[in-house]
């Protein structure tokens, strides 16, 4: 992390009234677009919405779900957001402090969201922020943020390097798969932007079993030399995704 977690959130606290009317690139808008739609809680779902910013994917995300946590780190976003939610009348939402790494909530949770917040953190930290998620167990991890599907345009970044830390995309796949996630949808809406969904199937005791389960697999597979090599560089992820736009500036559009 480039900065301090008091520094970033000193830094959004002072954007957080005039933040959602700067949020307007389409990159942006359709990324927050597509984290909601393949999110896509029902009725019975416990939504985790981390690096949640002034609200915008919490709130949109709770008409359909049962409830919706939404954490972040600057205490002035998350005013903005229960303004919101207070105007909007909507009491299915709750907004406190907490981070990737420090989400300060342990009841159920069946769906993680996040957009445009990891890009903060470096690498080793996005891990353990996936690994904290994966520890709550949900059934869904829809992540749209910065990231790399090649090699990023010095010229044309969409971000701000001297605050944020955008991994690669085979990075990030990693990461997920390390912990128990199957890739089910990449979407790239620009060479710097994208949308990972992430799923794990079965019940929920169902899922920690199998997490545990194919640890001790592998190691036993390593330790007869007869493994065999699932390791994601992220080349092929290129190949499935839709690109919906070309097109981006730095809009500096995280929360955490």
């Amino acid at each position: 992390m480039k900065k301090t977690i008091d520094e970033h959130a000193e830094r959004f606290s002072e954007l957080a009234s005039s933040y959602d009317d700067e949020q307007d690139s389409r990159e942006y808008l359709a990324c927050a677009d597509l984290v909601v739609e393949h999110a896509a809680p029902g009725p019975e779902d416990v939504v985790l919405d981390l690096g949640t910013g002034t609200g915008a994917i919490a709130l949109a995300l709770a008409s359909t779900a049962e409830r919706v946590i939404g954490r972040d780190i600057s205490g002035g976003m998350l005013d903005e957001a229960r303004s919101k939610a207070e105007a909007g009348g909507i009491e299915n939402v709750e907004f406190g402090e907490g981070s990737f790494r420090e989400p300060n909530y342990d009841g159920p949770v069946n769906i993680v969201t996040s957009n445009f917040a990891m890009h903060h953190l470096s690498d080793d930290e996005k891990r353990e922020a996936i690994a904290v998620i994966a520890d709550l167990n949900p059934r869904r991890f829809v992540l749209g943020d910065v990231m790399f599907f090649g090699a990023p345009d010095p010229d044309e970044p969409f971000y701000s390097p001297e605050v944020d830390d955008p991994a690669t995309v085979g990075t990030l796949v990693d990461a997920l798969t390390d912990e128990g996630f199957a890739l089910t949808a990449v979407e790239r809406v620009h060479d710097q932007v994208g949308v990972l969904v992430a799923e794990r199937f079965g019940d929920a005791s169902e899922r920690v079993d199998v997490a545990t389960e194919t640890g001790s697999d592998a190691t036993d597979a390593d330790t007869n030399g007869n493994g065999t090599d699932t390791d994601s560089n992220g080349g092929d992820t290129d190949a499935n995704s839709t690109d919906t736009d070309s097109n981006g500036s730095d809009t500096d559009a995280s929360e955490e």
